[in-house]
């Protein structure tokens, strides 16, 4: 996006945005046809069928580690530089997602409405069917949290970007006890679902036998990037790498994954079919400035 001019969060749009400042999360309804939205349930099934591991779309007892590529949380692809396959980067280019965007993953040092992440929802997504939850109105309480709360315990966490906090249970109670709610985010297919990055949020997996299929998108204005961070985003686009959900900063690089504990032979740094490139796309890419 190519303005740095920040949103008003105390305005009134009378539109999705204001559900977005004021509960710290909202969707966006019919972003993506419907008819787009199974076209791209099916590339994602088609690039698992891709791997010779042995899954079958139609066999359950082989949607199993054994038969899929390597994954984090249950289905959570980030490896073999999937970011970049051309129908992801489709999903991304849609003119109801892009339009969206009018202009906590946050690092606790940063104040304020910085970033706001977003889900394309491909399958309707129900109260059983696992997905995003959503701490309702804890971005509000974002800067008194990082005042009154030590950070000491992030030193035993490992390798983490800086964007990413993990709350225990006592920590979300803390929120609950300022009127929070938490909520498990329901949602159509070709829905847009948008947080503001310092709303506490997880993922939980399904309790039913419905596909979840989502795909994450996440866009801030160009001009809060560096020349350094672009020149390094520009870099880490050409060789179809990925980062963090912050698309002009912190960028945490990717390094190769592990599938069952072990190298994996499947490993690929490019995707099985590339985006088709224009000018649009490279820009969103930061492979060419606005």
């Amino acid at each position: 996006m190519p303005h740095a001019i920040l949103p008003n969060t105390t305005t009134s749009y009378n539109d999705w945005r204001d559900g977005l400042y004021r509960d710290g999360y909202a969707i966006i309804k019919n972003a993506v046809p419907a008819d787009r939205a199974a076209s791209y349930v099916e590339s994602m099934t088609q690039w698992l069928e891709k791997f010779p591991l042995g899954f079958d779309r139609n066999d359950p007892s082989t949607w199993t580690e054994e038969h899929l590529p390597a994954h984090m949380k249950g289905g959570m692809y980030h490896g073999y530089s999937v970011s970049h396959e051309k129908f992801v980067w489709d999903a991304r280019l849609e003119p109801g997602v892009l339009d969206a965007w009018p202009h906590q993953d946050q690092d606790s040092k940063i104040r304020g409405f910085q970033c706001a992440q977003g889900i394309i929802n491909l399958v309707g997504n129900g109260p059983e069917d696992g997905g995003l939850v959503v701490v309702r109105g804890s971005h509000k309480f974002n800067d008194e949290f990082f005042k009154t709360h030590s950070m000491e315990k992030k030193a035993s966490w490992g390798p983490v970007p800086d964007d990413w906090h993990g709350f225990d249970d006592s920590e979300v109670a803390w929120f609950e006890d300022r009127g929070c709610k938490t909520i498990k985010v329901c949602a159509a297919a070709g829905d847009l679902i948008v947080w503001d990055s310092r709303t506490v949020h997880y993922n939980v997996l399904p309790e039913g036998k419905n596909t979840r299929a989502v795909i994450y998108a996440c866009y801030t204005p160009a001009a809060l990037a560096s020349k350094e961070d672009l020149e390094k985003k520009k870099e880490i686009f050409e060789k179809r790498e990925r980062t963090t959900h912050w698309p002009h900063r912190n960028f945490w690089r990717a390094t190769e994954i592990l599938r069952l504990g072990k190298k994996d032979p499947y490993h690929r740094d490019r995707p099985f079919e590339e985006p088709v490139l224009n000018d649009r796309l490279l820009k969103l890419a930061g492979a060419l400035p606005y």
